[in-house]
């Protein structure tokens, strides 16, 4: 099927782009790496009379530089520039991991973290990543600059913090720190490579040998991305164990109405979901040392 007719625009800077979202208003769609918003189109699910397309804005949008003990990734990097990374590897192991996990290596090349993100399919990857490393989203729109912490900017089904005529520009990671470890496990559906469970860890050692810190993004199990605080929780300040690890896990799904579909049922997901947390907590905790 063919996408309804619309309006072509490729605008030269951000405040050319902002100025066209503020004109056309809902009837607007900005075009990244496509890889959501084409087939949505093709299928007459979405059909923006006017379509922005962000490509000349990758000279801007589309660098990763650290600033001190801060990873700057811009909005229109794609998956594979975040995966083959040297800087993002070393500093920010978790992004270049969950990455990887995209889609083949088509979706890696064209599809961007911005687009992902603003998109909060809530079976797409990175959102469980971002939520765990505990980024900030930095956004421009007519009303300016702004910052969004992840935990504030996942709301649900495709829906997000951001605000009619803004556009994300930039993600902001702390720096993996000394004696920390991370780690992305994810159960594919066999079809589409999206999480029909996806489990992002992060954990820091103590000095004692302890949990210090503790933070878990999930996907792919319910409406949105989320983070599994029972968990976090649990584990905080206590010494890691398998048995405690496994105990935790159980409560990841804490205060969750699992997504049923004909591939995955609701206890299915459940049960992927304190499985793939034990993972990636153990991962996390090896790679910690």
């Amino acid at each position: 099927m063919y996408p309804a007719s619309f309006s072509y625009h490729a605008p030269e800077t951000l405040e050319e782009t902002i100025a066209l979202l503020q004109r056309y208003g809902e009837e607007a769609r900005l075009l990244a790496g496509g890889h959501s918003l084409l087939p949505a189109m093709k299928l007459r699910l979405s059909t923006p009379a006017h379509l922005v397309d962000m490509k000349r804005l990758r000279g801007s949008l589309q660098t990763i530089r650290e600033e001190g003990d801060t990873v700057v990734i811009g909005a229109l990097a794609t998956h594979y520039l975040i995966e083959s990374s040297e800087l993002i590897r070393a500093r920010a192991p978790l992004l270049a991991e969950t990455s990887g996990s995209i889609g083949d290596i088509h979706v890696r090349n064209m599809g961007t973290i911005g687009g992902s993100l603003a998109h909060a399919d809530p079976a797409g990857d990175f959102p469980a990543a971002i939520l765990a490393a505990e980024a900030e989203m930095v956004v421009l729109g007519p009303a300016g600059r702004r910052s969004i912490a992840a935990s504030e900017f996942f709301f649900g089904f495709f829906e997000t913090a951001l605000q009619a005529g803004e556009i994300l520009t930039e993600v902001r990671v702390a720096a993996a720190g000394d004696r920390q470890g991370s780690s992305y496990q994810k159960f594919a559906h066999p079809a589409s490579g999206y999480a029909v469970c996806g489990v992002a860890a992060v954990l820091s050692r103590s000095g004692d040998g302890g949990i210090a810190h503790c933070r878990l993004g999930i996907t792919g199990v319910a409406d949105g991305a989320y983070r599994a605080t029972a968990v976090e929780e649990a584990l905080e300040g206590r010494a890691f164990s398998d048995e405690l690890v496994a105990q935790a896990a159980e409560h990841a799904t804490d205060g969750i109405e699992p997504l049923e579909d004909p591939f995955a049922g609701a206890a299915y997901r459940r049960h992927l979901t304190s499985t793939f947390t034990r993972r990636a907590l153990a991962t996390a905790w090896e790679r910690s040392g």
